[in-house]
């Protein structure tokens, strides 16, 4: 059974290697242990940016990254983000990331949102199919800017 729990700092090295666990994160997730752990401690005092690992016999098998935003539009209706969505390539197909998914709801809806949001690359074609499953709809078109320093 996978237990999901608020991710610690010692998760950081376990969630990376999920992230760079396909084609889409092996390019991307290069970065130095360092820059990922500043993250982490920078995620830790905003209060509504959550790390989100699911644990099986002490092995991170899951993760998702959950964001609270408070906002103005439809009706001042608070949400959840929920970003960076993985499994451990071996156990998908088993029901983690349905069970993950519920988790993600249960927190949002402890957390007073309305609205449960996601974004996926285009190419992610199995993950679209799930969140499909789940109840989503793919309501908007999103876009993405890169920032330069």
């Amino acid at each position: 059974m996978t237990r999901f729990r608020e991710g610690r700092r010692e998760d950081v090295a376990a969630v990376i290697a999920l992230l760079a666990d396909d084609d889409f994160g092996a390019g991307r997730e290069t970065a130095p242990l360092d820059a990922y752990l500043a993250a982490f401690d920078a995620m830790r005092t905003e209060g509504t940016n959550h790390l989100i690992v699911g644990e099986q016999d002490g092995r991170i098998v899951a993760t998702y990254q959950m964001t609270f935003i408070t906002g103005l539009s439809h009706r001042a209706t608070r949400r959840a983000q929920v970003e960076s969505v993985r499994v451990a390539a071996d156990l998908r197909g088993q029901g983690i990331g349905r069970a993950m998914m519920a988790d993600a709801e249960a927190r949002a809806r402890a957390a007073g949102c309305r609205l449960m949001q996601l974004t996926t690359q285009k190419g992610r074609n199995r993950a679209q199919e799930f969140y499909d499953r789940l109840g989503f709809t793919p309501s908007h078109i999103g876009y993405k800017r890169e920032l330069s320093p």
